[in-house]
């Protein structure tokens, strides 16, 4: 039967998971009031929010409001981001706040960062379109209220650094609804006007919301169109607006504005001091010198003997011209026998004279071929004649012409009586024919005569 009941801290707890499973109720911005607010010793904030109608308890931890640039209080209205939880002994569910914005400067805020996003897209914070502050302007334009501290500062800082230039202050409206069109008709009539050389538009301190005119796209898109560079001087140096990223140059207060602006006349005296010394050292310096420059031109021989001098220089062009025509005789004649080389060189080198080179080299070279032949061929004749000669007195049929003959037996050529015996069959080639002859005997007489080639035939 107890299994049927809840108790009341299972309730709680299941009730605090569901709530925390809940992404809708998970990092939520709420704007309330703030009211029953109480600071812990141990730096826990405890506070109700609430609207007409509703309220829900509240915590921001000291690890959360550490970082909080203001004190919560009561009737204050706010914008906190947190979860929506349950505090179990209680049973109460309750808002943990994360992080708390005064209500009205979070909305300028995130304007303030969406703002300064899209003119920095658009090329507005670029340093490379930012023009010079002149170092000695002439006029300066001031656009700022008429009454209060800054317009005070400004214009006793201009006139304490530096009198001469001439200040035209712009009245405008530096907060409230018509504060930045205001100013930015100001900026655009002085830069119509076409007569100051700088700008200085801003104002004193406050808080954002007094400071907003300078954030508006209205202002900055006048900065940025001006004619004339733009000093931004708005607030105290913690203040940061879309003026001043915009502007030429920015001033953390309205009285730096106006030294930025202007030199220090006591400076400018210094230096004007000192250049003037310089300048006049330098000036002495060089008269100095011309002195004893014109004291030598003075003593010199050509101011003293003028006519002598114009005697010396007349024979010294004499000379100078003898010598130059010798030197262009030379140069002539040196260049005529370079030409005459350089020509000789280029018609030995040129294909015609090559061609008729190679061809009487070939011509030559084709006598001495034919020559070296016909040489050859004489003396091969010649040999073959002597050959013919010989072989023609060795020949067989020309002894046989002059008487001789040749004895055959079966064995063939009969040089000798050995080879033969009495009774064999021989038979003896003459020149007309042969006849056949039997050996009826023989002796060893034989004939003397001499071996051929040994005579000198």
């Amino acid at each position: 039967m107890n299994n049927d009941f809840l108790s009341v801290s299972g309730l709680t707890r299941h009730i605090k998971r569901v709530i925390d499973d809940e992404p809708y109720l998970q990092n939520v911005w709420i704007r309330a009031e703030i009211s029953n607010f109480k600071k812990h010793s141990r730096g826990h904030m405890y506070f109700t929010l609430k609207d007409d109608q509703s309220r829900i308890q509240s915590v921001m931890f000291a690890g959360h409001n550490r970082y909080l640039k203001f004190l919560p209080e009561n009737g204050m209205n706010v914008l906190v981001r947190g979860d929506v939880s349950v505090y179990e002994p209680h049973g109460q569910y309750q808002f943990y706040v994360k992080e708390m914005q005064p209500d009205g400067i979070g909305n300028l805020y995130l304007a303030y960062e969406e703002l300064k996003k899209k003119l920095e897209m658009k090329g507005y914070f670029q340093e490379d379109r930012k023009r010079p502050i002149p170092s000695v302007p002439s006029s300066i334009a001031v656009i700022t209220s008429r009454t209060g501290a800054a317009v005070r500062d400004i214009l006793t800082t201009l006139k304490r650094r530096f009198p001469y230039v001439q200040i035209t202050l712009l009245p405008v409206l530096v907060q409230g609804p018509g504060a930045a069109p205001s100013v930015a008709r100001a900026i655009q009539q002085a830069g119509e006007a076409g007569c100051f050389d700088v700008i200085i538009v801003g104002r004193g301190g406050g808080s954002i919301e007094e400071l907003w005119a300078f954030n508006e796209e209205l202002v900055a898109d006048a900065i940025y169109n001006s004619k004339v560079p733009v000093i931004s001087a708005v607030g105290h140096e913690t203040d940061v607006t879309i003026s001043d990223f915009v502007a030429d140059l920015r001033a953390p207060t309205p009285t730096a504005a106006a030294e930025l602006a202007v030199p220090d006349q006591r400076e400018l005296k210094e230096k004007t001091a000192q250049y003037r010394t310089r300048l006049i050292r330098s000036l002495t310096e060089q008269v100095e010198g011309q002195k004893k420059q014109l004291k030598q031109y003075n003593q010199s021989y050509a101011f003293r003997y003028p006519g002598k001098l114009i005697e010396q220089k007349e024979q010294e062009l004499d000379r100078m011209m003898e010598a130059l025509q010798r030197e262009t005789a030379r140069l002539i004649k040196s260049k005529g026998e370079k030409y005459n080389y350089t020509l000789k060189a280029l018609q030995n080198v040129h294909p015609k004279h090559r061609i008729t080179r190679e061809k009487d080299h070939y011509r030559m070279l084709y006598d001495r071929f034919m020559k070296s032949t016909r040489d050859y061929q004489q003396e091969k004749h010649e040999s073959l004649k002597k050959v013919m000669y010989k072989l023609d007195v060795l020949s067989p049929l020309k002894m046989m012409e002059r008487g001789y003959s040749l004895a055959y037996s079966e064995t063939g050529l009969v040089k000798s009586t050995g080879q033969v015996n009495e009774g064999d069959a021989l038979h003896i080639q003459l020149e007309d024919g042969r006849v056949f002859a039997e050996v009826t005997g023989k002796d060893k007489k034989g004939v003397t005569m001499d071996k051929r080639g040994e005579r000198n035939e």
